[in-house]
């Protein structure tokens, strides 16, 4: 018994830490990318031709933050000629009425602009988009979700990487409105920030897999036709696509330096809830596509960082087995002596942990001069709360992985820019207490068991790991409780 709970151990620390050693690569990727990096971000987007764009907007229940997102898309800078804006509205509420009522007003009467209701949701989002899409008159589609406040520029900053008629997609960073407004909304932008500079990049410079992220992109409507469309068997739609259609040969391109503002969720449950779609969104994809990647005519490279973006929500299974089983092995390792010799090679985990730290830092590095001092402040707090997270995503990889299917439950906005907004009278926050939250409390407990136990025998190996894990869950339980 004792070998297994080891070997099972041995095989999820490694795992995690040859995941880590791919992200370290994606770090080594981005700085490769950042030295070399041109011109071409500066040039100028003065244009001669305008074809033919359609903007699709996504909405479901989203009565405050619906006239903020048409405000900002009227803005865009394109002849009105070339431009449709599909308000795709699932709405079940009065967003709808507020929808019309904003769209009546002057400065929306020279666009063309389509609400678009569905007696139902089948497919959610990817269900509207199909729909738009049969609908859309452009060449080009950029999508916004409701949270979103698109630059003027967008468009123009976007649509000349589609002078290459191979580019299939571009995507634009993530910027965040309001990751000042609490701990919660730091941390998110902190952890964000390692995929959408140095994930999509270094992917990008390595020739690698990227993804579209659902939002903030925009892409050649034959693009999505010839890859099959919006599919809803999945919760990370986006993700889907974007692999369907690199394995047709389209490229994907990313523009780090193009900016896409956005809100972050300002409460626990709304983050979970983000957290538990985009993981089993990714266990989905992976068992629908990762066969398909690995029999595919790619580099070895390519698909070993294929491999890991989609099999990345792995990890926190992975972790939250690692874990449960850690304490038991205090025990394992203290009766049988004999085993010192494998614990101690054990610390070669070690290495995960400094290429991960390393990832962030990289990660971070290129923000303002204040972000890189808040590296050592934020980075062990994202680490110890990404902890916590463990059960709520795991619970999310186990229902993707067995096919279980749910609804696709969206995100609540808030309306909060900078520090300014309040969420307690949001009407669509859902305030019962889950027996997942109750779980989180007893790991938390558990783990503080762990810690006590390790200074009873005098083994202090595994001491900051069990300490980390019982702070993780214990701020998870308090902010869910506290919410």
């Amino acid at each position: 018994m004792e070998i297994i709970l080891i070997s099972i151990y041995a095989i999820c620390m490694l795992f995690i830490m040859v995941f880590s050693l791919v992200q370290l690569h994606l770090a080594f990727m981005y700085k490769k990318a950042r030295n070399n990096k041109s011109e071409d971000a500066t040039q100028s987007i003065i244009r001669t031709e305008f074809p033919v764009v359609t903007i699709q907007l996504p909405l479901y229940n989203e009565k405050y933050v619906a006239e903020r997102l048409l405000d900002s898309v009227a803005e865009i800078e394109w002849p009105k000629g070339s431009i449709e804006i599909q308000i795709l509205d699932d709405s079940t509420d009065e967003t709808a009425n507020i929808i019309q009522n904003k769209i009546s007003e002057e400065k929306f009467k020279d666009l063309d602009i389509l609400h678009i209701r569905r007696k139902n949701r089948i497919g959610f989002k990817a269900g509207a988009l199909q729909v738009g899409l049969k609908a859309s008159r452009g060449e080009f589609v950029a999508i916004f979700d409701a949270d979103f406040m698109p630059h003027k520029t967008f468009l123009l900053e976007t649509i000349r990487e589609f002078d290459d008629s191979k580019v299939g997609m571009v995507q634009t960073k993530w910027e965040h409105l309001n990751k000042n407004f609490s701990l919660l909304t730091k941390l998110q932008a902190f952890g964000l920030n390692g995929h959408f500079r140095v994930e999509q990049t270094g992917r990008s410079k390595a020739g690698s897999f990227i993804n579209f992220n659902g939002t903030g992109g925009i892409w050649r409507k034959s693009c999505i036709l010839e890859a099959g469309g919006w599919q809803a068997d999945t919760l990370t739609e986006d993700l889907d696509l974007s692999y369907r259609a690199q394995m047709k040969g389209w490229k994907f391109k990313y523009l780090e330096d193009v900016l896409s503002p956005s809100e972050l969720p300002v409460i626990m449950s709304a983050v979970k809830s983000q957290q538990f779609r985009w993981t089993k969104g990714g266990a989905e994809t992976a068992k629908k596509n990762l066969g398909k990647v690995l029999r595919a005519n790619l580099k070895f490279t390519n698909k070993i960082h294929a491999f890991f973006h989609l099999t990345n929500s792995a990890n926190f299974l992975l972790l939250l087995i690692a874990s449960i089983i850690s304490i038991p092995l205090l025990y394992v390792k203290y009766k049988n002596p004999e085993f010192k010799l494998f614990f101690d090679f054990g610390s070669i985990f070690l290495i995960g942990f400094l290429a991960i730290s390393y990832f962030y830092w990289i990660a971070n590095r290129f923000e303002t001069e204040s972000s890189k001092k808040g590296y050592f402040k934020y980075f062990p707090l994202f680490i110890v709360f990404s902890m916590g997270f463990t059960l709520n995503n795991s619970l999310a990889v186990i229902e993707g992985l067995m096919g279980l299917k749910t609804q696709f439950v969206r995100t609540p906005k808030f309306n909060i820019i900078g520090m300014n907004g309040s969420w307690k009278n949001n009407i669509y926050l859902n305030n019962k207490l889950t027996w997942t939250t109750l779980l989180e409390g007893l790991l938390s407990i558990y783990f503080f068991a762990g810690i006590v136990i390790g200074f009873a025998i005098g083994d202090y190996g595994l001491l900051l790991f069990h300490l980390m894990l019982a702070m993780g869950y214990a701020g998870i339980f308090y902010y869910s409780i506290k919410h």
